[in-house]
């Protein structure tokens, strides 16, 4: 019996991932940012939360930062 017909790469790759933020299953290259580009294309290489879950944790982070500052006219 031939293992190599069994099994496919896919079988060995993980093709979605679970986010960590929104809980929905996603595509794995396609939905999550890469953490580390020299990494190649292994599942270890890409981030636990999805682009779109990052890109509304960064807005919402930089709107607090910019409430935060308290502007006032400069006393010149």
């Amino acid at each position: 019996m031939d293992i190599e017909n069994l099994f496919t790469l896919d079988h060995l790759l993980f093709s979605t991932r679970k986010c960590r933020c929104c809980g929905k299953e996603k595509d794995l290259l396609n939905d999550f940012y890469q953490t580390r580009k020299d990494r190649g294309k292994y599942a270890s290489s890409y981030a636990y939360e999805c682009k779109s879950c990052t890109i509304k944790r960064i807005i919402q982070k930089r709107k607090q930062n910019l409430m935060s500052i308290e502007w006032c006219y400069p006393d010149w």
